[in-house]
């Protein structure tokens, strides 16, 4: 066995399937859902509790605006110098919009958009400017290919070029100022925790440290270890607590990544560390910067030149996010425009046969373990509802009102939701939102299922994957609640929007198996 085969026996794909192995089975020892911080980490997470900016949004937003404001100048230029009446004029519109294309393109692909480049635009100034001149030669090419060689006719593209070029650089050096600005006031960066202390995460740090451009925040350490082995400042970064201390600390605040600085070798703490984090919304990175082994390039991700194993990625994130967000935005409102008549008659059905408000308040786990406050139609009587769900609605529930029954088998009483999702509070398809309380048989999901917080690493759904495959009601048995979180879990890892749309479709249809809606 030669060193490389040796190497690559540290499999990631086979290490993530060890951290998930058994989410959905037995829970040998109750999972750790936080235990309490420490005032420096308290007050660290406080101070970190407000979002941040992703880098890939802003310079997503940075193409299209760029895209825009050169297609205009070029219409512009088009307008003011051009002569409107040429029988060319859709040629000409073509050109502007291939040529403003085409900029953005070549700028992306000479990497004008990496946040180094951002950061110091003069630097890069001859890659713009070069990008803009090869978008100009591409469009003479599809003038000259076009049978077009009036070239001396279209003096408005060389205004357009000469303004484009001033726009450009302009546009870049106060766009830079920002992002100086942005990264100065801890706006525009990646938070990041370092999991392991001693030489290690020193090294680690002093590496991070080298980059230039670094976008990477350290908040602070983590590691279970006593001050012997893992002294309590390592490079100048206090140690605020322990691994179970650092799921509450990241739930608190707004972390971006865990970086976790032990070797390679010690694949078996790994993998017990991993099983407590993995069910947290972050990247999840191990340092590979100080070992001697060698991957396939594209087992890597970087920061500058330190290179980092991928272990876990945040779940839909940057613009896989806005899109949700968006299709959660729609479709709400669709929903609303079709359903409020149905919402009108069940609130004036619940008003006329019970005494009590139309709607019921109930708080439950969101994203992150976030508490949220989710919206139904009231289906008990005023004196018996049950805030927390510490018990179960069963078959024949005395407290559900007679058109609370009807409500929950045709789920008519979860339509207010859908101002949940509106509001952003939820998503119209995730798991989903367990009442805080929830149990089965005296015990907690949490404490049946090993890995159940990781279904809060999206944000919960007004309807599911688990529910339109049956899994809806009344969740009475150890079996139930893991069959779900293994439907959770898979919704999850394979989300896109097409399977949103899939869920979101077949939901009026798996509605009519009323089995377990009481």
């Amino acid at each position: 066995m030669n060193q490389m085969e040796k190497h690559e026996q540290f499999d990631i794909d086979r290490l993530r399937r060890k951290i998930t192995q058994g989410s959905g089975g037995d829970a040998t020892s109750p999972p750790q859902e936080g235990g309490k911080i420490n005032a420096l980490a308290r007050q660290v997470a406080d101070h970190l509790s407000e979002g941040n900016y992703s880098p890939a949004i802003i310079i997503g937003q940075m193409r299209l605006f760029e895209f825009l404001c050169l297609l205009a100048l070029g219409l512009g230029a088009f307008y003011f110098v051009a002569d409107a009446s040429s029988p060319a004029l859709w040629v000409d519109l073509a050109v502007a919009v291939l040529a403003s294309g085409a900029t953005i393109l070549v700028m992306q692909i000479t990497d004008c958009y990496q946040v180094p480049a951002l950061r110091a635009p003069l630097r890069s100034v001859p890659r713009i400017w070069g990008s803009w001149i090869a978008a100009a030669v591409l469009a003479a090419l599809v003038l000259f290919l076009a049978g077009d060689h009036a070239f001396a006719s279209r003096g408005w593209l060389t205004v357009w070029f000469g303004i484009g070029s001033a726009f450009l650089l302009l546009e870049r050096v106060l766009f830079g100022f920002q992002i100086r600005r942005w990264a100065r006031n801890g706006v525009m960066e990646r938070r990041a925790v370092i999991v392991g202390g001693g030489q290690p995460a020193k090294d680690l740090i002093r590496a991070l440290e080298m980059q230039p451009d670094n976008d990477i925040r350290i908040c602070g350490i983590f590691d279970d270890r006593g001050t012997a082995r893992s002294p309590t400042v390592v490079a100048g970064y206090p140690k605020l607590g322990t691994f179970a201390e650092l799921v509450e600390f990241a739930r608190l605040a707004r972390i971006d990544m865990l970086i976790i600085s032990l070797p390679l070798s010690a694949e078996e703490r790994i993998l017990h560390l991993l099983r407590k984090l993995w069910v947290l919304p972050v990247d999840i990175r191990l340092a590979a910067h100080s070992n001697s082994l060698r991957f396939r390039p594209r087992a890597y991700s970087h920061v500058g030149a330190v290179p980092m194993l991928d272990i876990m990625d945040k779940p839909i994130r940057d613009w896989d996010s806005v899109a949700k967000r968006i299709f959660d935005i729609v479709f709400s409102l669709l929903a609303l425009a079709v359903l409020w008549p149905v919402m009108v008659a069940a609130a004036v059905a619940i008003k006329a046969t019970s005494k009590g408000p139309v709607f019921f308040i109930q708080e439950r786990h969101g994203f992150n373990n976030e508490i949220i406050r989710v919206l139904k139609f009231r289906s008990m009587y005023t004196e018996m509802n049950d805030p927390t769900a510490k018990r179960a609605v069963t078959k024949n529930d005395p407290r559900v009102t007679p058109v609370g029954r009807f409500l929950r088998k045709s789920s008519i009483d979860e339509l207010p939701q859908f101002f949940n999702a509106l509001r952003g509070d939820l998503s119209l398809v995730g798991p989903r939102p367990h009442a805080v309380l929830a149990q089965t048989h005296e015990r907690k999901y949490s404490e049946i299922v090993e890995g159940y917080f990781a279904r809060h690493r999206v944000k919960p759904g007004v309807t599911g994957w688990a529910q339109i495959n049956g899994l809806r009601g009344e969740v009475d048995t150890d079996e139930k609640i893991k069959l779900r979180t293994t439907y959770d879990l898979y919704y999850i890892e394979n989300w896109s929007l097409l399977f949103d749309l899939k869920i979101l479709f077949l939901t009026p249809i798996r509605l009519f198996n009323t089995e377990n809606a009481y």
